[in-house]
């Protein structure tokens, strides 16, 4: 009898420990923790995941955790996948004017109050020529093999500062979110890297975008690729900035929009906005996110 419940308490024990590293479960693919790169910032599908349900954390507010920002962001997206080079549509050159155009703008000011130690989130953000890989793409089940996609493509060229947004030409399917983002190692540098699926027609991360021009892929992967920027910015190695149920900038705005398309340098897209402590505590500015805060900001002008 003894026996019996040791290995039931032993049993118990290792199901709560393999919970606990669970971050992220859909029907066929989830997200693990150790030993791979954490996942954060994750852009679930509408309906999914937490916050959904319109409920408000205690204290809203981001908070410093100690870590890093990213002062300056250089961009350098990786297309992953044999129909990257047959049928890109208007991704790649779209995603290629939305990077170029998002330096300096208001909207990549929005991150610009948070702080480390000694420096600040600036709206300087460059954008390299992207990498075209053909070979087969992986999901987004595992940031591993992300990461190593990452550390393939870019060879001996991994910069600090780098931002490495990996989009594959696999539908979501039964996953139950849109994006993440995460921090590793290439060639002993720490480098920010993310993960896209290939949004199109997909109803679970459409912004809804009827006004831009844009396709409905290219306008979904631009909504969710600001969210994982503005978050790699402010919380590049998921040690910096976030509230105390750990959603970061973006995430608290998840799935809201200011009332017109925001502005880049020559092009406008529907963008949700970033989570601004400064607007939540004045109540002057921003808009309501979901949970009916006023807390998110865009770059618009408007109360």
């Amino acid at each position: 009898m003894k026996k019996s419940f040791v290995t039931l308490l032993l049993t118990f024990a290792l199901l709560l420990t393999a919970g606990s590293m669970l971050l992220m479960a859909t029907d066929n693919d989830s997200l693990h923790g150790k030993p791979e790169p954490q996942a954060a910032g994750i852009h679930w599908a509408k309906g999914n995941g937490p916050g959904q349900g319109g409920r408000s954390p205690k204290t809203p507010n981001l908070s410093w955790h100690g870590g890093p920002i990213m002062v300056s962001a250089e961009v350098t997206a990786i297309f992953w996948g044999p129909s990257w080079a047959t049928n890109p549509g208007d991704k790649i050159s779209g995603l290629d004017t939305f990077y170029r155009g998002m330096g300096g703008t208001a909207y990549a000011e929005t991150s610009g109050e948070y702080t480390d130690a000694t420096r600040k989130v600036t709206n300087t953000i460059s954008y390299n020529t992207p990498i075209i890989d053909t070979s087969q793409a992986a999901g987004g089940s595992s940031t591993s093999a992300i990461l190593s996609e990452v550390c393939k493509v870019i060879s001996t060229n991994a910069v600090s500062n780098g931002y490495y947004p990996v989009y594959v030409d696999i539908g979501r399917g039964n996953a139950g979110y849109c994006a993440w983002h995460s921090a590793g190692t290439c060639g002993g540098v720490i480098v920010q890297f993310a993960f896209f699926f290939n949004l199109d027609g997909d109803v679970g991360c459409d912004p809804n975008d009827n006004t831009s021009g844009h396709s409905e892929g290219l306008a979904a992967l631009a909504n969710v690729s600001g969210h994982e920027l503005s978050e790699a910015r402010t919380d590049p190695h998921l040690d910096a900035w976030y509230d105390n149920q750990g959603q970061e900038n973006s995430d608290k705005c998840a799935w809201s929009f200011g009332p017109t398309l925001v502005p880049f340098n020559g092009s406008s897209w529907k963008l949700q906005g970033n989570w601004s402590n400064s607007a939540y505590n004045s109540t002057t500015r921003g808009y309501n996110n979901r949970s009916g805060q006023k807390g998110c900001i865009d770059g618009g002008t408007y109360p």
